[in-house]
This record gives C-alpha cells, structure tokens and sequence, in this order.
C-alpha cells in the first residue's frame, strides 16, 4: 500500500532539488567572467523506487517512483581538449619567445636603413674614392678619418646592444625559473587541498579548476604530461584525483615535476649576466643537458626559446641567437680591420713615407670580441693616411699626388677572401696581397671566401630568414591554440544565453513541484476533513 503522503515528498524533492539547480546557475552566471572559471552542472538522479525489492514487499502492480535528487556537481569539461591545448601552447610558448629574440635583434641591425653598418662601410668606402681623385685634399682626408670612426663605433655599438638585449634575456630565463616554481609550488598545494576534499565524497570544482588555470600557465614553459591518481578514502566516481607532472623532453625522457603533494624545483647552470652560457638545467637531482653534440635534449616552450636565445653550451661550443650573432660580428669586425690595416700598410702618406702605423686598432690576435674593441688608432692623422702607392723619392720629391692606394682602400669592398688566400690579390700601382700581409695563416681567417659585403649580406639574410620562420610558426602556433581554446571554451565556458534559459527551465520545474504540493494538500484537505460527514 502507498503512503497517503508519497505525493508530497515526492513533490518536496522535486523543489529540492530545482532549487539547488538554480543556485548553481546563479553561480554560473557570476562567474562567467571569472579567469579558468569551468562551468557547473547538477547530475540530476532519479530516487530509489518504491517499494524495493524484498520478501516483505506490499503486493502492488509495480514500483512508483519517489522523486529526484542531486546527485552532483560537476563541471563540464572535456580533459581531451585540455591536452591539445597544452601541446598548443607550448609550442606557442617557444616560438613566440623566438620571434620576439629575433626581433629585437633585426631591430638591433636595422637593416636595410641609413643607419645602419652597411650604411657606414657604405660612405667609408665613398671617402676613400673621393680621395683616390683628391690625394692631397685636407677635407678628403678629414673624411676618411671621421667615416672611419664611424665605422668602428657602428660595430661597438651593435656589440654592446647585442651584449645589453642578451642580458636582459639572461634576466628573463632566472624569473621564468622563478616562475616555474612557483607554479610547481602552487601546484602541489592545490594537490594537497584536493586529497583532502575527495576521500569525503566532495568535488572540490573550484580546486580543479585553480589547478587546471596553473598547468595551462606551466604548459608555456615547459613541454609536461598530466596523469592523474586516486586520492583515497572514499571518493566520488567521477572525482579527479592528484595531478602527476611529468616534463617530456625530446629524447623521449620523461621527469617528474609533481607527485601529488611534492615538487621538484628548476635551475639553470651557467651564468645569467649576459657573459656567459647555459650549461644545463637542473630538475632536483637530475641535470639535462640543454644540448648535445645538436641534438635538442631540454622540453620545447618558452623557457627553451629563452635559453636558444641566450645561448648555451653544446660539447664544446656555444650556440644560440645571440652569441652566434655576435661571433659573426666579431668575425666581420676581424677581418675587415686586418684586411684594410694590411692594404693601408702598403701606401705611402702625405709626407711620401711608408706606412707603419695600424689604421684600426684591435683587442687581440683572435677574432673574439673584436667587434666590441675595435677602434680608430689615436695616432692616425690626415696626413698620415696612406693613399700613394709611391714612396718618397731620392731627392725628397713625393708622389703624394698618386692615389693609387686610396684605389686599393677603396677596392677592399670587392676583395674575395678566397682570391686572398689562393694566390693573393694584385693591387692598383703595383704590388700584391697576400694572406701573411694580414699576419695571420689561411685558418686563422674567420671568412674563406666572399668579401665584405657579401659576408655581411649572408649574415643579415640567415637573420631575416630566421625571422620569417619563428614569425610564421608563431602565426600557425597561435591560430592552433585559438582553435582548439575555442572548442574548449564552447563546453566549459559560461553562455549567460544558455543560463537565463536555464534559469526558466528550472524555476518553472520548481513552480511546477510546488503546484503538485498543493494539488496533494487539497486531495489530502477532502480525504480529513471532507470524507465520513455523511448522516450528520
């Protein structure tokens, strides 16, 4: 037999139930412009029929249901979307970083521009065709000094702002360090809060999604792999449980960031100040290799677009954006003021006396940093630019009229390094370079072939191309990411459409349960006080 009163529980768990419906929509809509907000909903489940199975069971036609009741609160969320757009971001993370290194450095080198160093050797080589026609002219001669200096502090002044922008860069990887702990901290005290949510039967969905905001945040720097494990107790089935963190590097090896409520921490080994590499980083006790031998052995993101910025150590040698710039410009600097001492010492100055003095002084017998320390010698004066080709003769008459090696200055521009060491260069009045003029051996010359302009065009093409690559990556990389976000915001994200509809679904749900209430209170009204007045 059915409770006189089924009807009214049945109906109160219905407003129950509607009305918690409602409340998670209002929590809903106040969230919908909350920063890794997922959206809730309640699993609605059908209450226990009655009767239920047993021997005593009341003989009636079948079990009549009880009701509704919530059975959870869960947040709509599809974890597939959530690991495309890890793998998404990360390689956003690196490329952008990438992008933005070389930009600075195009922006560093400024060319093409009227400012930049093709520009300078541009008018130093003008000057010393002015000159060849005007040899004994104080102005030509003037000139010449002063496109000279120019050229020297062009190349010091690339040099330093490379040397400054790697720095700066050097700053950035030790705060993307810091950063990166600080997530993997966070991170295992969410764990934490977690386990000791869930073995209560709860879903802490304001937990998962602080947790799920702070890996989408990790997931920029480094390249990382969620597993997850039960908490204990007695949990929800569709509890999360703890987040494992693994970074996957490209070799395949795989390194625990986080286990549940502990966390390894970053460093990097090397030096930061931009005067010096990166060795290797350091995860705990485990040291990665940034490099070996060229193959990549550290996780893609931004971190390794930072540290490939720096630069950093591979076998024996350094690589990276910044220093293999500034070894190119060390190598230029090099070899354009050896090449254009060795050509001036084969002149003669006003005075019709050899050429002893150095035009441009360098820091070292190597090529390393002389882009940094090239400069102007102190004791060079118009008149002792060697642009005859003549000496002084018997009778102290001089040829200072003779521009023939102002010609040989000027013609430097042209000069194949390759003709240089294969036989030497035949030089205007007379006269031959060769590569031992310059005081070095064929393998001391950082160029083997090629002149001047063309090392130098090589050297800004490679940069350009270098650009174009990490700028359309950077492009695809943030078009993928958008995508998939898009998708993965289209289920998790708040439509306050979709919850004003919502909300009239449930209200008119809960008004319905209340109807149902007072249709049973004016049956049960008749059976108490309508029934049993007959005969009065």
């Amino acid at each position: 037999m059915i409770s006189t009163f089924h009807g009214l529980e049945t109906a109160k768990r219905g407003m129950n139930t509607q009305q918690s419906a409602l409340y998670i929509t209002g929590q809903n809509v106040s969230n919908a412009n909350t920063l890794g907000y997922t959206r809730q909903r309640i699993n609605f489940q059908a209450t226990e029929a009655y009767p239920s199975a047993s021997m005593n069971r009341p003989q009636i036609p079948g079990q009549m249901g009880t009701g509704v009741t919530a059975g959870s609160v869960q947040r709509v969320r599809e974890s597939f979307l959530d690991v495309q757009y890890r793998s998404e971001n990360n390689k956003l993370g690196y490329w952008n970083q990438r992008a933005d290194s070389l930009a600075k450095m195009e922006d560093i080198m400024n060319e093409p521009s009227d400012t930049g160093l093709s520009s300078s050797l541009g008018e130093f080589w003008k000057s010393l065709q002015d000159l060849s026609v005007n040899p004994e002219n104080d102005g030509a001669r003037s000139v010449v000094l002063q496109r000279g200096q120019a050229v020297a502090e062009t190349f010091r002044y690339l040099s330093d702002s490379i040397s400054g922008t790697r720095k700066q860069i050097g700053n950035e990887i030790e705060i993307s360090v810091k950063k990166i702990n600080s997530l993997l901290d966070q991170i295992s005290k969410v764990n934490k809060q977690i386990s000791e949510v869930e073995p209560h039967g709860y879903l802490p969905n304001d937990l998962y999604d602080e947790r799920d905001r702070l890996v989408d945040e990790l997931s920029t720097y480094v390249n990382i792999k969620v597993e997850t494990t039960p908490s204990g107790g007695k949990p929800s089935s569709i509890a999360e449980g703890i987040y494992n963190i693994k970074m996957v590097n490209p070799n395949g090896q795989e390194i625990y960031l986080v286990q549940g409520e502990n966390y390894q921490t970053f460093d990097v080994k090397g030096k930061t100040n931009g005067d010096g590499v990166i060795e290797a980083v350091t995860v705990g006790g485990t040291e990665i290799k940034f490099s070996d031998n060229g193959q990549i052995g550290f996780a893609q993101g931004k971190l390794r677009g930072l540290i490939e910025s720096y630069g950093y150590k591979d076998g024996n040698d350094t690589k990276g954006i910044y220093p293999e710039m500034q070894d190119e410009l060390d190598k230029l600097a090099f070899s354009f003021a050896k090449l254009f001492n060795a050509v001036h010492q084969k002149g003669y100055d006003l005075n019709g006396d050899q050429v002893t003095d150095d035009f441009f002084i360098l820091n070292g017998t190597d090529y390393h940093g002389a882009a940094s320390a090239i400069k102007l010698n102190d004791q060079m004066t118009k008149d002792k630019i060697g642009a005859s080709s003549a000496p002084k003769g018997t009778n102290g008459t001089t040829e200072s009229g003779n521009g023939s090696n102002a010609i040989n200055l000027a013609n430097i521009q042209n000069m194949n390094f390759s003709d240089l060491i294969n036989g030497g260069i035949d030089l205007e009045g007379g006269g031959k370079l060769v590569i031992g003029d310059l005081g070095l051996s064929s393998q001391d010359l950082p160029f083997q072939s090629g002149t001047i302009g063309t090392n130098y065009q090589a050297i800004i093409g490679k940069l350009g191309v270098d650009a174009q690559q990490a700028n359309r990556l950077t492009t695809n990389s943030a078009t993928l990411a958008q995508s998939v976000d898009e998708k993965r915001q289209s289920v998790s994200s708040v439509s306050l459409d979709e919850e004003m509809i919502n909300l009239i679904k449930y209200q008119q749900a809960y008004n319905a349960s209340a109807r149902n209430i007072t249709i049973v209170d004016e049956m049960l009204d008749k059976i108490i006080n309508g029934m049993g007045l007959g005969g009065r």
